[in-house]
Formats: structure tokens, sequence, C-alpha cells
């Protein structure tokens, strides 16, 4: 039931007759809408987060957290357990600060770069009238996140449309590096899909983990890679039937780069001025970009050698062998006789020897033969042992299906 009144627009207002009342209000203090404990439990201390920046020193990072507090610079210049942050400013890590309403520094919570593995920060606390500063483990919860993207321009630009952090656009190159040369085999559409971990402290995320599955589309070709952890706790890529995805070479030293100069047996010498063959690629790099071992080894040379300038000559099982020349340095402790591992960082670009700029000169040889690093078919990795299979199949079923969750959905596309 419902009853709907009206009026005339007509109606003259002024004919309602009208009374002004005035009443007297009471007048009630401020502090009787304050808590009963008073303002002294109102909190005087805050927290602020800061992520830092490129060109960020100390002194402007504390500025933008809101820190005026001499003392608490003074102590980390000098205080030589403190003096790491000024050696680890590196961009993109969150510092964390507690602060009092005058901007005293009570705490400061500063991530240090990972120590074999190991997940540190430095907690610099108020004690009294000075500071201490202690190192602690971080305890760490891993996340899983699943992710899609296309290729329209780079690798690099469709992870960062989609949100994916480098690390693990490292890891995509890494992973399928055998099979797909990152630096030439990339085409506008191919796609790839991922599920990988995000390690997080109190919820924040810390760093990016491993990738644990992974579907690379190359020009129409799907590449499957799946992390899998043996009984023997030796861990490593597997296509969906158990296939061990590592090749014993990687195709290329670098994450990233272009080919200057292919392999040909005839090549005009941009120094030498004359005709001569070029055994190797030449990929141009800036002078530092870091250089990795394409397979396991041992170090057969590393030195000055002529017209290689600096160079490295690693030795691979019985009949292959790798050359890196015109490098800046080498990795730190690297030297004759020294093991190294396929990704392990060996040495760095440079313009040593006879180089008209920076760039590396990679060589692959197969009993003393030089071979086309880029075209040449790489050995295989052995499979996993049959008695693996069973249980690799059953998780291979499972996270297979997570990918293909993303793989109807959005794609992230670069403009």
């Amino acid at each position: 039931v419902a009853a709907f009144g009206t009026a005339s627009s007509a109606l003259d207002l002024q004919a309602v007759p009208q009374q002004t009342i005035v009443e007297q209000l009471a007048i009630v203090p401020i502090a009787a809408f304050l808590p009963a404990e008073g303002p002294s439990d109102i909190p005087t201390s805050f927290v602020r987060e800061e992520r830092i920046g490129r060109g960020d020193s100390v002194a402007s990072l504390l500025n933008r957290l809101g820190i005026q507090d001499d003392a608490a610079f003074a102590f980390l210049r000098q205080a030589r357990e403190a003096q790491i942050v000024f050696r680890q400013l590196r961009p993109g890590k969150i510092v964390t600060a507690r602060i009092s309403e005058n901007g005293a520094l009570q705490e400061l919570v500063f991530p240090l770069n990972m120590d074999k593995g190991v997940d540190r920060v430095l907690l610099v606390q108020r004690n009294g009238s000075g500071f201490t500063a202690l190192e602690q483990d971080l305890r760490l919860e891993s996340h899983t996140e699943i992710k899609s993207a296309e290729i329209t321009y780079s690798l690099f630009g469709a992870t960062d449309a989609a949100g994916i952090p480098d690390g693990i656009a490292m890891q995509i190159a890494d992973i399928f590096g055998g099979d797909i040369d990152f630096h030439r085999d990339l085409r506008k559409g191919d796609r790839f899909s991922l599920t990988y971990e995000v390690l997080t402290h109190l919820g924040k995320p810390v760093r990016s983990g491993r990738i644990l599955a992974a579907e690379f589309v190359n020009n129409g070709k799907a590449f499957r890679a799946l992390w899998f952890q043996g009984s023997d706790g030796q861990g490593g890529y597997y296509t969906g039937d158990g296939k061990n995805i590592r090749k014993a070479f990687l195709r290329s030293p670098l994450e990233f780069s272009r080919v200057t100069s292919g392999f040909t047996m005839s090549r005009f010498h941009p120094i030498l001025q004359k005709w001569r063959a070029h055994t190797g690629v030449d990929y141009g790099a800036p002078t530092g970009t870091r250089v990795k071992a394409t397979g396991d080894g041992i170090v057969e040379f590393a030195g000055n050698q002529g017209g290689y300038g600096r160079v490295i000559v690693l030795r691979h099982q019985s009949s292959y062998s790798t050359v890196y020349g015109h490098l800046s340095g080498f990795a730190a402790g690297l030297k004759k006789g020294a093991r190294v591992t396929q990704g392990d960082v060996i040495g760095y670009v440079g313009a040593t020897g006879l180089a008209t700029g920076p760039h590396l000169h990679y060589e692959f040889r197969v009993n003393n033969v030089f071979r086309n690093p880029l075209t040449i078919a790489l050995p295989g990795a052995p499979p996993l042992p049959a008695d693996q299979l069973p249980r690799f199949s059953e998780y291979a079923k499972e996270i297979l299906a997570r990918l293909a969750l993303v793989k109807g959905s959005n794609i992230a596309l670069l403009d």
C-alpha cells in the first residue's frame, strides 16, 4: 500500500504561520571528544618507505624519508658496521624508516645485497643517546605469480608492459637460450606464458625467485620448460615429456646484444685492412657488459694474447672449447685451472687487442676446428632418469594446467 501527497505549485508559503524560537546550547569542551587516556596516547613516531633511485645518495634518501637527524647521518658515515649503506645504494631497494614527529630517526631497515643466496637487512636502531647497527636474516615467504605477454618489439619491452621483473626476463633468455637466439630469432607476435616465484617479507615483495614453468611460442613453434627437482636434490628445466631443455652450451655468451660481425671465411678486417677469415661472432655491447660461460668447463687460458687482447679460453668435456676476446677485465678469482659452470660471469666486454670499439669476439671450436656458434647443433644435457619420470609426469600435469589458465587471458602489448 502506498500513499502520495501532492501540493499545488501555487501554494503561498508566506501564508503559512511561522514562529521564531531561540534556544541556549550548552558549550562542550574539545577535550570531551578525546579518548579518556588523554593526548599522551597519540603516536609520536611514523613509518615511511622510499625506493632507492638512480643517482641517490644517502643524504638524499634520508631527506625523502623525512629524517632530519645529523647524529643519525654521522653514525651511518662513521660507524664501521653501518658504512655498508653507502656501498650498497642499489636502485630499486625499498628502505623503511621509523621517525619521530620532529624527524629524529628511531629505526632504519636497509636491505643488503644477497650473500650466498641469503636475504639480509641492516637494522639501525636508536639506543638512548646513540645508535646500534646489526645485520639480520630475512624470513621470506614464497608466492606464485602467473603472467602472459606478447612480443611487439623486444623481450624486455613485453615483460615491462606485463609487470614482470627484469630478473625473470633474464631467466627466460637463459632457459630458452639453447633453442632461441634472442638476438636474431624474436618475431613480432611471439608469445610467452609463465609462472614464477615472488619472495615477500611481511607481505611486501623483496625479489623475484625462480621460474617454475614457462611456454615460449617463437615463430609459431612452442617451447616448454618445467622446473623439477629430483630425489637426488638436483634441479633443472625439462620439457613436458622429461627431456632436459638445457643444452650443453648456451647459444650466446651475452644476455642481450646485437651481432656486428658474423662467422665467415672472408671478411675485410677494419684494422689490418686486408681480407681474412672471421672465425667467430662479434657481439656489440657497452664496455663492462657481463660475459657468461656458455658451458661447464675449465679455464685453459686467461690473459693477453695478440689481437684477441684480454681473452679467456675454456675447455669443455674432451672435444669442445670456447674463446672470449677483447675483454676489459676478468671476473674476480678467475685463473687458469678454475672450474666454471654454464652461466657464470667470467669477464666483461671491452675493446682490447685489435678492436675498433667495445664488443665481444666469441669462438666455438670442436676438436680445435672453428665452427659457427650461431648455426651449429648444440649437444643436449642428459634427460631425467627413468625412475623419476612417474613423479615428474604428475608434477608436469599440475603445473601445465596453471599455464593453461593464462593462455586465454589478456596479453600485455608494448605500444
